[in-house]
């Protein structure tokens, strides 16, 4: 059967957004093709002139995962991760009517699951509230706005064999507190997430489809942007 594939992923670009304790990435042309002429490479008439690009940033850009070691000294580091945390069977609940700031419960996470007709068993679970589309013109908002996610809703997930789950803000904890007790409680029960996916709108009504969000292979790495994608079947 044919696969559509539905890009989940941010753009990287040269001070972009964050987390609000993260600082924004850098990004920007290096070797240009006009400035790598006067390497004289190539053949008279046919110069091999390149462009590479510099990058400058934290582990935790753009669409990224978080490593166990993130939130826990003792936690593994994205490199050591098993690779089938970051793919697998999905489902995107449809959470639009949470407004920024606002918890996701237990009972809104139920009542999705009903809603999406999937009934979750180590799914990967997408939560779209819609909170992308609302605020990403809004540089304050899209930082300072996102949800959370609420320590009973994520034990709803934990209870149903759910390891890893994804939203569309910067974090899965509300930015109006410091307590982080959804970043916490994934690191006592061996679970992480997907941070900053976007166009999860296209999933809503799909019922289960794959999904797949591989991280590069730093060396100890707390985390890593992805290339976050979903495969809905035509």
């Amino acid at each position: 059967m044919a696969k559509r594939i539905v890009d989940l992923s941010l753009t990287v670009e040269d001070n972009m957004p964050a987390h609000k304790l993260f600082q924004s990435p850098i990004y920007l042309k290096a070797l240009t093709h006009e400035s790598t002429l006067s390497f004289g490479l190539g053949v008279e008439g046919d110069p091999m002139t390149f462009q590479t690009n510099y990058i400058g940033m934290l582990d935790h850009v753009g669409t990224h995962v978080d490593a166990f070691l993130h939130v826990n000294p003792d936690g593994l580091p994205i490199n050591e991760m098993p690779l089938d945390l970051f793919m697998g069977k999905a489902v995107c609940f449809d959470l639009r009517h949470i407004g920024d700031l606002e918890d996701i419960t237990a009972e809104h996470m139920a009542a999705a699951e009903e809603a999406a007709g999937v009934k979750v068993d180590g799914h990967i679970v997408l939560l779209c509230t819609g909170f992308h589309n609302r605020n990403w013109d809004d540089k304050k908002q899209i930082v300072w706005g996102n949800p959370g996610l609420t320590v009973e809703a994520t034990r709803w997930l934990h209870e149903r064999g759910s390891r890893m789950h994804g939203v569309e803000g910067p974090s899965t904890d509300k930015p109006s507190d410091n307590i982080f007790a959804q970043h916490r409680l994934c690191r006592d029960l061996g679970m992480s997430h997907y941070e900053w996916l976007v166009n999860l709108e296209e999933l809503l009504g799909k019922g289960e489809f794959e999904f797949i969000g591989l991280p590069i292979k730093f060396k100890d790495g707390s985390g890593s942007p992805v290339r976050a994608v979903a495969l809905l079947d035509e």
